[in-house]
């Protein structure tokens, strides 16, 4: 019954302020907020566990009120994530519904200079969303129709010479309900936070010579996690330390990105009570080289590199990295009902071309051929594994393409999404495959924005 009146609590609280925001605008309130509706379908399911076909109809309506009065900004946003047409073999998660939830009820407070002339130290707590460097290890997927919630406490500081620091300690929020019948029949349950689960660190950044320049930026975090009555876990005590260098796109400059993961730690490799813990080592490996044409149509074209480790047999330690609460969309592909690609035992080279022919219209094709790091672990995060290593290491061949088109600027934006793999010998002959040799999926997304 608490959580339910605090929802209820907050959600007047954000809805006065919405109607506030009309009222006095001036005075620094802002309602905004949108509604996406997707059709999605698949066929060849990669993952283990699921119907061959698939098909979902899914909404998200988020609503974003702000009241900006310096030096404070305060933040309440609302999210409804629900989904329709699933069957027993549909794989429902907390990545597809999440009903009225309070995912952001925060206070950011503008110190300015506090710390010496050229300074800005912004402090930021409550219930927040995260978007750190890469977004490849703490990021709130915006693809997917759920997000991801962190509680706690953030700072942001810049200094002169284009230096930044930012330090964080947040407890992720655990999307509730995450049993089957709660999830079918949508039932409203507040996420909880607590100390059962902890993220915190920080990353340093520095921008070198005029202009674009290179920027460089190390980051550290630590995430622990403990069982607690009724939701088991991995008892995971992970640190990942990040090292990334940037150099962002320009009209007819070259650019690119690396950026190097490791990690090291304990986990349990299973969710049983007592499971013993094993030590952490793993890794991984991002590169980009990319070239923006001038041109009307502001093509980019780029190749990447991406290598994530995988636990191999006989290892004393646990080698399969985790990218934790990592956003996959920009790196590889769809969530919903795909799902199937991740930064987990992973080697995947890629070439990416994108392309925006005016304001309203853009779009991008991603091919990647991928391999197993190690050929006797689960490939990504279909789940399938051959424990002996004899189905080889060639995943397959992935498609993935997406167009974006502003039927109304700024009010009505549709979006079709498509992804084919051709799947290579692991992912037809492990010994659990779903079988089948192509998997196909689609979505096509249309968005209001109020």
């Amino acid at each position: 019954m608490g959580s339910v009146l605090r929802w209820g609590a907050g959600l007047v609280a954000l809805f006065t302020a919405g109607q506030a925001a009309h009222a006095e605008d001036a005075e620094g309130f802002h309602l905004s907020g949108s509604l996406r509706v997707r059709a999605e379908t698949i066929d060849g399911q990669p993952r283990v566990g699921f119907g061959d076909t698939d098909s979902l109809i899914g909404t998200r309506l988020r609503v974003l009120a702000e009241y900006r009065t310096k030096p404070v900004q305060l933040v309440a946003e609302l999210f409804d994530s629900r989904v329709w047409g699933e069957d027993a073999n549909t794989p429902l998660t907390t990545g597809e519904i999440n009903t009225a939830e309070l995912a952001q009820l925060h206070a950011v407070v503008d110190f300015g200079a506090a710390l010496g002339k050229g300074s800005k130290l912004t402090v930021l707590a409550g219930r927040t969303m995260l978007n750190l460097g890469s977004r490849r290890l703490i990021a709130s997927d915006d693809y997917r129709n759920t997000t991801q919630g962190y509680t706690g406490v953030k700072a942001d500081l810049a200094l002169p010479g284009r230096v930044t620091f930012m330090a964080m300690y947040m407890l992720p929020q655990v999307r509730l309900p995450d049993d089957r019948p709660g999830l079918v029949s949508q039932r409203i349950v507040w996420d909880r936070e607590s100390f059962a689960q902890v993220l915190w660190g920080g990353m340093a950044g520095k921008t070198f010579g005029a202009g674009r320049g290179v920027t460089v930026e190390a980051s550290a975090y630590h995430f622990g996690e403990h069982d607690t009555p009724g939701r088991p876990t991995r008892d995971r005590s992970l640190n990942t330390l990040g090292l990334r260098a940037l150099v962002p796109p320009a009209p007819g400059r070259w650019d690119g990105e690396a950026e190097v993961m490791g990690q090291f730690g304990q986990t349990a490799t299973t969710l049983a009570v007592g499971a013993p813990l094993v030590p952490v080592g793993a890794s991984f490996v991002h590169l980009r080289l990319g070239y923006s044409f001038r041109g009307a149509w502001k093509p980019h074209l780029a190749f990447d590199f991406d290598r994530a480790s995988g636990d191999g047999p006989g290892n004393r330690t646990y080698g399969r990295f985790d990218t934790l609460f990592g956003q996959r969309r920009a790196d590889f592909a769809p969530a919903g009902l795909y799902t199937a690609i991740n930064r987990g035992n992973l080697i995947a080279p890629g070439v990416k071309l994108e392309a925006a022919p005016s304001p309203r219209f853009d779009g991008f094709v991603y091919y990647r051929p991928m391999w197993l790091a190690e050929a006797a672990d689960a490939f990504a995060t279909t789940g399938v594994r051959d424990p002996s290593g004899r189905s080889g290491r060639f995943a397959g061949h992935q498609i993935d393409a997406d167009v974006r088109w502003w039927a109304l600027p700024k009010k009505l934006r549709l979006e079709l999404c498509t992804t084919f793999l051709a799947k290579g010998r692991f992912l037809r002959s492990a010994p659990n495959s779903p079988g089948g040799h192509v998997t196909k999926y689609i979505s096509a997304n249309a968005s209001v924005f109020f």
